[in-house]
């Protein structure tokens, strides 16, 4: 049987020892109601074979898109390994509990920072932003800090992965697989 997962775990498993940075870095691609599509890099902060959970302001760009759109695909890109995973599914929000849960494992400032941050709006000045991380040090001054409800995440449930190895003389190894309700398809492509 395919499992597209084992194969993910085993290349993020090299990633991380070979990747200077942020081994758990993708690119998230959203479209609006429109179909204009709009890409970032965010972080992986969970995954199993329920999905691939990252977080976010749910006032942000991204969170639009999601609202008016919920089909994504997500990109992982290791040079050092000259790999790369896609993943494409459908977004859906996580439980509170589980928002929460990971929230609190955030650095103070980072918690105070999503507070303080109207993600993605127009900013006059800098010091208007430092200005309000300043107002939530003093709000939230001696207790911990709680979860903004603005603030969640979302869980892209894979429907299709593809799996891509550099080879000499772009004879590039493409590996696809396709959900089939519970089981998975797989497959090559040619490069």
């Amino acid at each position: 049987m395919a499992d597209p997962f084992s194969l993910f775990d085993s290349w993020l498993h090299e990633a991380r020892r070979t990747e200077v940075n942020d081994s758990n870095a993708m690119t998230i691609a959203t479209a609006d109601a429109t179909g204009q599509p709009s890409a970032r890099m965010v972080l992986l902060k969970g995954h199993d074979p329920d999905g691939f959970i990252f977080y976010t302001n749910q006032q942000s760009r991204k969170a639009g898109d999601i609202a008016e759109n919920p089909q994504a695909a997500i990109l992982f890109h290791w040079k050092s390994l000259r790999r790369q995973i896609r993943i494409e599914g459908h977004l859906s929000t996580v439980a509170d509990a589980t928002a929460d849960e990971y929230f609190a494992t955030r650095s103070r400032d980072s918690q105070l920072g999503a507070w303080a941050s109207d993600q993605s709006r127009p900013l006059d000045s800098r010091a208007t932003f430092e200005a309000r991380f300043e107002e939530m040090m003093e709000r939230f001054a001696g207790g911990d800090v709680p979860r903004p409800p603005h603030w969640s995440g979302y869980c892209l449930v894979p429907a299709r992965f593809e799996f891509w190895q550099d080879q000499a003389h772009r004879l590039h190894e493409r590996r696809v697989f396709v959900r089939n309700n519970e089981d998975w398809t797989d497959g090559l492509l040619y490069p």
